[in-house]
């Protein structure tokens, strides 16, 4: 709608508009977080679906300030068969800072609002730290290999730490979101990695696992999502400013079966784990070849 403004325009009023609108919403969700407080489970329940559905008109705002200065052409496969009633481990590959903001505009009200884990300390961050908390963000404590052989006691305290903080999410639907890479592609990280991917660096089956293991109970589904960007991998600013003229995305539901689950000590599992990873991860090359194969073509 106010495409026709300079981009440097666009881009100045969506970050205002960003901002004010993280602001808006902000404060009621910090009130509720501190009524979330009283340790009451009906109560902190109801709370609950209160606090997502802020977080879900959040970014439904934040959505319709895309739609104002943006012009993008979506191409998009595979989002008939979702569902705000079930529970989804969001596996994606991760090019850039928009593509949360990609991930949010697909998904917002198609399933739960997605949630992430975070490093327990993160916790005590003033003000941001009980917003998460509210939100249901799973909260996790990883020992290091130097700590375990300290203490071997501690020998999958971290699984269950956080299996017990996930506990909430077998009443409610949720979606739980993992870069599987860890970090944003860039050729210096591939060519550095020697990934054996051409648009992907290597997965991080452990994280995958540790995901599985501590919530393998409550989750049903895993949402394979691969992200590409035709033109060139967007900035955040590109992306709010108007800079980005299409996107690619295509979705696909699996199933999270038993050979998923289990202990990743286990060298065994381990191996078999690694191996659905990798062949994920090949399969999603193989789709992004294929979508600049089509590009190009």
């Amino acid at each position: 709608m106010l495409y026709f403004l300079p981009k440097p325009v666009r881009g100045v009023l969506a970050l205002l508009l960003y901002a004010l609108n993280t602001l808006f919403w902000f404060v009621p969700l910090l009130l509720l977080a501190l009524l979330k407080l009283l340790p009451v489970k009906r109560w902190q329940a109801w709370l609950t679906y209160l606090l997502d559905a802020i977080a879900v008109a959040w970014i439904s705002m934040n959505n319709v300030t895309t739609r104002l200065f943006t012009r993008i052409n979506w191409q998009v496969e595979g989002l008939d068969a979702l569902s705000r009633k079930d529970w989804y481990l969001l596996l994606a590959n991760h090019q850039s800072w928009a593509d949360i903001l990609v991930l949010q505009n697909l998904f917002n009200r198609r399933i739960p609002f997605i949630k992430f884990f975070l490093k327990k300390e993160l916790l005590y961050v003033p003000f941001m730290g009980l917003a998460w908390w509210a939100l249901d963000f799973p909260f996790m404590k990883r020992y290091s290999k130097t700590e375990l052989a300290k203490k071997p006691h501690l020998q999958g305290k971290d699984i269950e730490t956080t299996r017990k903080a996930c506990e909430k999410f077998r009443f409610k639907p949720s979606t739980v979101m993992n870069f599987v890479e860890g970090t944003r592609f860039t050729q210096m990280k591939h060519d550095k990695q020697q990934s054996p991917y051409q648009h992907l660096l290597k997965p991080k089956a452990g994280g995958v696992a540790f995901v599985l293991g501590a919530m393998g109970q409550q989750l049903h589904k895993i949402l394979d999502v691969t992200i590409h960007y035709p033109e060139r991998t967007p900035s955040f600013w590109d992306y709010i400013s108007g800079a980005v003229h299409a996107i690619r995305v295509k979705v696909r539901v699996l199933p999270i079966t038993e050979q998923l689950l289990g202990d990743y000590q286990d060298p065994a599992f381990r191996a078999s784990f690694q191996q659905w990873v990798n062949e994920l991860w090949q399969y999603k090359d193989q789709q992004l070849q294929q979508m600049a194969a089509e590009q190009e073509s």
